[in-house]
């Protein structure tokens, strides 16, 4: 039985159809992203986006959609879906779907009056190419296809318009056609593997609308341009291939192409494979040689804290350590640089955040427990006593090692972790002083460093750091640990955040915990009773001031709610995490049933991937970016974790 298969029944309800959205990368930064319908309700979603360097950081939509139309005895039925003002739809090609597949490949079977089309589609590996091939599995009578492409010629942050500056221009190559609407762009070929006519017409289609943005407070209203139309006789049991790209395609190539990238896929049958097939979409080459993990579709490009959080679980928990070495390449020499107080020449933002260069050492430990003490040490051991010297002697730009062993981070205005929200300029969860994830992860780093220089025989810097992370120790405790039997979320001064927040999980899910197993178990039922969902872990408790579980509205409103009550499912993880650590086997057949809730999303929003977050209320309705780099990654190495523990004796 195929895992996501969708009937016909499904595919022409709009309500259902238009919230389930398919994504397809090509693993260097380029994507194709629409509804399972192809009806587009974002401005960011498009048959082909891809970077484009020459002109900015940002992806551009370059073909839009691709309208095919089966014409029969003179009957034309088309078989595109637009959304237009008013809430009309035109043409309503959904009607005639009866079924949609993505177990392996995309694939839509379209049934007009005799005929049977099949549409499949696959993104080519590190290349901008988009391919489509169209079978006719039944006819009774001579069959045309007729196919209209839509072309933007945008960045996907910006709309466009009809307007005289857009070229008309065409050339003519094999099986197709090469244009550009605007200089400063690729050409995108819109190529066949089988010769056909382009008829050039030239038209816009006005006021194609897109609900998402109206959702989300911004224009949701553009204009496309279509050139012409392509033309072309199939007979029954004939497959037809056609490739848009950047670069011009070889015709008689095309149907091996297009067969070996279906061969290279495997196939998403169930939850895990879903996630594998996730974390591969959040690979990024650039150069050639410089490997990158982005953090989200459709907008996020690459950050620091998102790419060593959610690095362990993308690859060391699919047996993938060669790209986590690569990613960790490029990463090792953006913190270098960092450091070193030299340019970036990585494409990294946000690695001066205090807690960055903490998590880059967690990641660190995470490689050790698969490749062993000494390779990791002989690999990674002079990065983590770098990043440990370079805080100690107080180079950190935004944070300092106070008496007491804590950091304390500089945070008065800023946005200085990962609640990064702002409104007009100013952090709308303000924290600073000291932070309870920061200091957590401080105390892991200290003892993890110990423990390597223990092992590399350096007895003197052994007991200097852990001497110190003694002290810490002591000061977390004294400094986080309320009457109440939880952590306060930052101390500053006088000031003692007594909000209940998630951000503690991480003293207790770390391997090295500076809370007694008492503590631990305190701090873990309070998240249990306030902060747990079927989604993952709140932002913040219903029973805290400011409490907003609805991250929906405009750019303010949705600024405001972002972490104050909203759901993530990798802190969920961290939670599930701390569970097994706790109260190992005994808590397994929980922490299985809280995994449904994820497994849940796989035939939802986004198919085959986690959303960024949630609802902090039900029915939990799923927000942000449509695929979330460390929520995938996060519970793919959960699923790890938990294998191991139900086979520990």
């Amino acid at each position: 039985m195929s895992y996501l298969r969708f009937e016909r029944s499904l595919m022409t309800n709009l309500e259902e159809s238009l919230s389930r959205e398919i994504l397809r990368t090509n693993r260097s930064g380029a994507y194709a992203c629409s509804t399972i319908v192809d009806c587009n309700t974002r401005k960011y979603h498009g048959l082909l986006v891809a970077p484009v360097p020459e002109l900015d950081n940002d992806n551009h939509v370059l073909l839009s959609s691709f309208d095919v139309t089966v014409v029969q005895h003179g009957a034309e039925f088309n078989l595109g879906l637009h959304k237009y003002g008013g809430n009309n739809y035109s043409p309503n090609g959904h009607k005639y779907i009866r079924e949609f597949n993505c177990d392996k490949v995309p694939t839509t079977i379209y049934r007009v009056g005799g005929v049977i089309l099949k549409k499949e589609v696959v993104f080519q590996h590190y290349e901008n190419r988009i391919l489509i091939r169209y079978t006719l599995d039944d006819a009774h009578s001579q069959t045309t296809l007729r196919f209209r492409p839509f072309l933007a010629f945008r960045s996907v942050r910006q709309f466009t318009h009809e307007n005289s500056a857009a070229s008309h221009d065409y050339e003519i190559v094999a099986n197709g056609i090469r244009t550009r609407m605007y200089k400063g762009y690729p050409y995108l070929y819109m190529q066949f593997s089988k010769k056909n006519n382009f008829i050039f017409h030239p038209d816009w289609y006005r006021g194609l609308e897109y609900p998402k943005e109206q959702e989300r407070g911004y224009d949701s209203n553009e204009d496309l341009y279509v050139p012409g139309y392509f033309e072309m006789d199939i007979k029954k049991g004939e497959s037809i291939v056609f490739a848009a790209s950047t670069s011009e395609s070889k015709p008689s190539g095309m149907q091996t192409l297009f067969q070996k990238e279906v061969d290279d896929r495997k196939p998403r049958d169930n939850f895990f494979h879903c996630l594998v097939n996730a974390a591969h979409q959040f690979h990024n080459t650039k150069n050639g040689s410089e490997t990158y993990l982005l953090s989200g579709y459709p907008w996020f490009k690459s950050r620091a804290r998102d790419t060593f959080v959610s690095l362990p679980g993308l690859t060391l928990s699919i047996d993938e350590q060669e790209y986590f070495e690569k990613v960790m390449a490029t990463a090792e020499r953006g913190c270098r640089e960092f450091m070193e107080d030299k340019p970036l020449t990585v494409d990294i933002s946000e690695i001066d955040q205090p807690d960055v260069l903490l998590w880059a050492i967690w990641a660190i430990q995470q490689y050790e427990k698969v490749v062993g003490d000494e390779k990791c040490l002989k690999k990674y051991g002079k990065f983590v006593f770098d990043i440990i010297h370079f805080i100690i002697d107080g180079k950190h730009p935004y944070m300092r090692v106070d008496d007491n062993n804590l950091l304390y981070v500089d945070g008065k205005g800023k946005v200085m972790t990962w609640m990064n929200s702002t409104v007009n300029g100013k952090p709308v969860v303000p924290r600073s002083g000291y932070i309870v994830e920061v200091n957590a992860l401080w105390y892991n780093a200290l003892e993890y460093a110990a423990r390597l220089h223990k092992i590399n025989g350096n007895p003197k810097l052994t007991e200097k750091l852990e001497n110190r992370a003694t002290a810490c120790k002591e000061s977390f405790v004294k400094v986080f640990l309320n009457d109440c039997g939880y952590l306060f979320d930052y101390v500053d001064g006088n000031m003692m955040d007594w909000s209940v927040r998630p951000n503690m999980i991480f003293a207790i899910a770390l391997d090295y915990s500076p809370l007694s197993q008492e503590q631990r178990k305190g701090v873990l039922d309070i998240c249990t009773r306030e902060l747990l969902t079927p989604k993952g872990l709140r932002s913040l408790s219903p029973k805290s001031g400011g409490y907003n579980p609805i991250c929906e509205g405009s750019q303010m409103q949705r600024d405001l709610a972002y972490h104050q009550g909203t759901a993530w499912p990798w802190l969920g993880t961290f939670y599930l995490e701390a569970c097994m650590k706790i109260y190992r086997r005994s808590r397994l057949s929980f922490i299985e049933r809280q995994l449904i809730g994820f497994e849940d999303e796989m035939q939802t929003n986004c198919l085959g991937t986690l959303p960024e977050m949630f609802d902090g209320n039900p029915p939990f309705k799923a927000r942000g970016a449509i695929s979330f780099a460390m929520n995938v990654g996060e519970t793919l190495r959960t699923l790890s974790l938990l294998e191991k523990y139900t086979y520990l004796i």
